[in-house]
Formats: structure tokens, C-alpha cells, sequence
């Protein structure tokens, strides 16, 4: 892919992004405002699956483990 086709797809994805979400039809400030909420959002989603996640399928895993009953640890 030459650099001036990859440039042509990302200017067509871009496209794509404001005719699906509608803002095409927005002044450029009100685009930068969704832009920024959107963005924001996205990345709050991103940041607490990283962190919140494991913690849960850690926890979700000691529990079924628990209900289908491990073998019991030798005391000696």
C-alpha cells in the first residue's frame, strides 16, 4: 500500500465516521466538542476495562472454582 492510497482510505474512514454519526453537518467547534466527549468516552471505557476487569474474572474464577469443588489440600 503506497502511502498516498493509505492516505486516501483514512480520508475515506474519516468520511465514513461523519456521515454515520452525523456530524457532518456541524461547525467545525461543535465537531471538536463531540469529538471530545466521544473521544473521552471511549477512553474511560478503555481505562476501567483495563483496570476493573481482570479484578472481576479473577474473582468470578475463585468462585467457580469454589462451586465445582477443588480437590482439598493435603495437611501433610
Amino acid at each position: 500500500m503506497t502511502f498516498k492510497s493509505l492516505r486516501e482510505y483514512l480520508a475515506w474512514l474519516y468520511y465514513q465516521y461523519l456521515l454515520i454519526t452525523g456530524i457532518y453537518v456541524l461547525e467545525p467547534w461543535e465537531k471538536s466538542i463531540f469529538n471530545s466527549f466521544l473521544f473521552s468516552a471511549i477512553a474511560m471505557v478503555i481505562y476501567t476495562s483495563y483496570v476493573f476487569v481482570p479484578i472481576h474474572v479473577r474473582l468470578a474464577l475463585e468462585f467457580f472454582s469454589d462451586i465445582v469443588g477443588d480437590q482439598p489440600k493435603s495437611t501433610m
